[in-house]
């Protein structure tokens, strides 16, 4: 669907046109116009919590763009949604179950009812018996946004404390349910950063507080019984470059506060006693590490002394500073750890080597290794402790993109796979009808870049088929080459599914992570591009039937090759896109800005960082030329991707560009990053996006 040819639906419309006002802003003696600066509320804080006062002047416009979208495409596209949505809904098992998990005496499990839209919290005896439903989240729902944040029991399973968002904006209220009575006790934590930890006692919680810039910077201890003005603070830090969380090791030897950006982190650990956090080791930028514990000895996974894709070390609980720090695990250039588990006798760990996962079991014993990994050309592989520390089993699934996914135990002494449950699929689905590959694009710079392809094996690949390229690249987050019950609607459609494994996640371990940040960030953009000419160069895809996909920082990846090969797309899904990066990066108001500087930059501090951020924003880098079709979505209350940049993006876009082709802009009015919070929710979200990409593809 290139210039002339939008749908017709859409040019009896005429578009909002957002105004413009004048507004310069001054950086390091540049003098640029922003006018639509004015989308950004100045009471954006106050927005995130209530959505209702957004000012009228923006609440028009975004309001405008909504309706035109419903009217210009999603009405005239009703028919073709709906049948992606219910062809979605009837590949999930809708009465599905979790596996449980033992603690002590029970085991805990979560499970979804048919026609609902979240989850039941159960458990039952550990040995077997009647379940209790001990939280129902569709009753607490009710009929507006449920962001459910998850649920703790007691250490002596007696108490639940579970955590829910009700505007998207992740501020959440952690309530307290008492087990025997099956009723929350009234006792709330309120505008809390996360779900809380349970101390070793069951007496309190430790929570994240967040600051006026919507950071979580402290922590805070509540004791049950008492006000919440009475929390006593654990931890506060004054970088606003440094987010703060809680945990616990799986031992429950300690509650751990991670203080972390992109690249350095620090740990503070505090005993079963309580007594005051004890510091790990001191932050050194650029230096992270994880902690858990066994036997008095700390485990830590860092990359430290240079160790760029990764090692194991140990150090004594009581004298854990960095020179007690020794190779259990050394480091090895190109073998990515990704993860690792610690159990009374065993040390597990997840590794990505060429692009794919294995899982490695050490007895911690007689340091005796084996590993488990499997055959297909791409596939995804995850591991998981429960909630137990003495034990033999962990779990870990996998799936590829034609296998619905497996869950195993494992156990670590005997090696033995018990499969706990596999991925079913309703409507049906027969792995021998599809095709899944590994290839390589050549980057420009002589890099092999990944791509996963799936696709049905009676799809021609002659050049002729249509293709969604999909991509992220950024913070280091690999895309895993698993099973999606939702990519099948294209798939069967004759589509190619491509995912681009580009510079900037860690696919190929941590130097790709680093080829694709800061001063290396347009390898993620020409990486991109260089997969999409491998797909039309190896007949996987028409020249003109590419739609590209990507959301979040994936969002300005969309942005920056509609800037760079326009040309190249049939169409663009653009979701929650960060595309505002400089004006963003130059707001140190904003929740995410200072802790974004290691990833992007500091255009405030330095004229560097500021020139080649503005070379490639999208928001910046917008001009008068033909774009593809676009469609961007949006949420009101995101803290994370603010409501304002795809709106402005979009507006510049419209006032701008030469074409005729279709330019939607959807922002969910009360929701945050994740849109929609119900499970059937969110698949209709996938199928608009998905006839966008079948009206851009001509299979409309």
């Amino acid at each position: 669907m290139n210039d002339q040819s939008k749908p017709a639906a859409a040019a009896a419309l005429t578009p909002p046109v957002a105004e413009r006002r004048q507004h310069a802003v001054t950086q390091h003696g540049i003098t640029r116009q922003d006018p639509y600066a004015w989308l950004r509320a100045d009471n954006w804080q106050e927005v995130m919590q209530a959505p209702e006062t957004l000012p009228a002047d923006i609440r028009g416009y975004v309001e405008a763009e909504n309706a035109y979208f419903a009217e210009s495409f999603e009405a005239p596209h009703a028919a073709l949604t709906d049948a992606i949505y219910k062809e979605i809904r009837g590949r999930i098992k809708e009465d599905d179950s979790g596996v449980a998990s033992p603690d002590g005496p029970f085991a805990y499990n979560s499970r979804m009812l048919e026609g609902k839209q979240y989850p039941l919290v159960v458990r039952t005896p550990r040995e077997g018996g009647p379940e209790t439903i001990l939280l129902d989240c569709n009753a607490e729902a009710g009929e507006s946004y449920f962001g459910f944040g998850g649920a703790e029991h007691s250490p002596d399973h007696s108490l639940l404390a579970w955590a829910v968002d009700r505007q998207g904006s992740e501020y959440y209220t952690i309530h307290i349910r008492d087990l025997a009575t099956g009723k929350d006790t009234g006792e709330v934590i309120t505008e809390a950063g996360d779900g809380g930890v349970w101390a070793p006692d069951g007496r309190s919680l430790y929570y994240t507080e967040l600051d006026d810039s919507h950071r979580p910077f402290r922590v805070r201890q509540h004791i049950l019984g008492t006000q919440q003005t009475a929390d006593r603070i654990i931890y506060e830090e004054s970088d606003p470059g440094f987010f703060v969380g809680v945990g616990e090791t799986l031992s429950r030897d300690f509650i751990v506060i991670d203080v972390h950006d992109h690249q350095t982190s620090e740990v503070w650990l505090i005993d079963a006693s309580g007594s005051a956090p004890r510091l790990v080791a001191p932050r050194l930028t650029d230096r992270e590490y994880d902690v858990e514990t066994r036997n008095g000895l700390l485990f830590l996974l860092t990359n430290a002394d240079g160790a760029e894709d990764y090692k194991i070390v140990t150090a004594p609980a009581d004298a854990p500073d960095a020179a007690n720090w020794t190779d259990l695990v050394p480091h090895q250039p190109g073998v990515l750890i990704l993860d690792m588990i610690v159990l009374a006798n065993h040390l597990t760990r997840l590794e990505r080597v060429e692009g794919l996962p294995r899982i490695i079991v050490r007895d911690l014993r007689d340091g005796r290794e084996w590993t488990v990994a499997f055959d297909e050309e791409a596939y995804s592989l995850g591991m998981s402790a429960g909630y137990e520390f003495d034990t033999a089993t962990i779990r870990f699934t996998y799936s590829s993109p034609t296998t619905p996914q497996r869950t195993y135990d494992l156990d670590l002494d005997t090696g033995a796979r018990t499969l706990l449950k596999e991925q079913q699929v309703p409507s049906g689905h027969d792995p021998a009808d599809y095709i899944t590959r590994r290839i390589f694009a050549d980057a420009a710079d002589g890099e092999r870049v990944p791509l996963t392809l799936l696709y049905r094996k009676d799809t021609p690949i002659d050049g002729t088929a249509p293709a969604l390229l999909y991509g992220y690249g950024a913070y280091g987050m690999s895309l895993p080459a698993g099973f999606s019950v939702s990519n099948l609607s294209l798939v069967d459609r004759g589509f190619v599914y491509a995912v681009a494994h580009v510079r900037g996640g860690m696919d190929k371990g941590y130097r790709w992570y680093k080829q694709g940040r800061r001063e290396h960030k347009t390898n993620t953009f020409t990486d991109f591009i260089a997969a999409a000419e491998k797909l039309i160069a190896d007949g996987y895809a028409a020249p003109d039937r590419i739609i590209a996909e990507g959301g979040s920082a994936g969002g300005m990846l969309m942005g920056a090759i509609a800037n760079l090969r326009p040309e190249l797309w049939a169409g663009i899904l653009a979701l929650v896109p960060f595309v505002d990066v400089l004006n963003t990066m130059s707001d140190d108001t904003l929740p995410l800005t200072p802790p974004e500087w290691p990833e992007w930059g500091n255009p405030i501090e330095s004229g560097d960082d500021f020139a080649r951020i503005a070379a490639y924003a999208p928001y910046e880098q917008v001009a008068a030329k033909n774009y593809p079709p676009i469609f961007a979505l949006a949420g009101l209350t995101d803290p994370r991707v603010t409501y304002w940049e795809p709106a402005k993006w979009v507006a510049k876009l419209r006032a701008s560009k030469t074409d005729n082709n279709p330019l939607y802009l959807k922002t969910h009015m009360g929701a945050g990053h994740a849109g929609a919070s119900g499970r059937f929710d969110r698949i209709k979200e996938t199928a608009l996006s998905y006839a966008f990409a079948l009206e851009c593809a001509g299979l409309a």
